[in-house]
């Protein structure tokens, strides 16, 4: 299995809408990545690792697949209705990176 993280730094100042993020874009990314997606997480980032602290991301969701070809599959051909609807919640370009689930448990 693999996961998608999809994070966005947090930045002083930057707009970062986690209803609609919620409510609106990943259910659209659900819904048009269909079977290819097993599941996902909503993170909302609260603090750093000292009390106080800003948190290193304000936002991000980990997209859970059977495996890299199952996520191409089911994601590139609507990766630019995806990417359009990011504007929608945010200013903040997100970091992405590809990790294989090790374990579950």
């Amino acid at each position: 299995m693999i996961k998608v993280s999809v994070l966005y730094p947090y930045q002083e100042n930057a707009r970062f809408d986690h209803d609609y993020y919620r409510d609106t874009h990943l259910p659209l990314v659900r819904s048009l990545m269909g079977e290819g997606l097993r599941k996902f997480t909503i993170d909302k980032g609260v603090s750093g690792g000292l009390p106080g602290s800003k948190p290193l991301y304000i936002g991000m969701c980990h997209l859970f697949c059977e495996s890299f070809e199952t996520f191409q599959q089911s994601f590139a051909p609507h990766a630019e209705k995806i990417y359009q609807d990011i504007i929608n919640y945010t200013d903040i370009a997100p970091v992405i990176q590809f990790s294989e689930v090790v374990e579950v448990n």
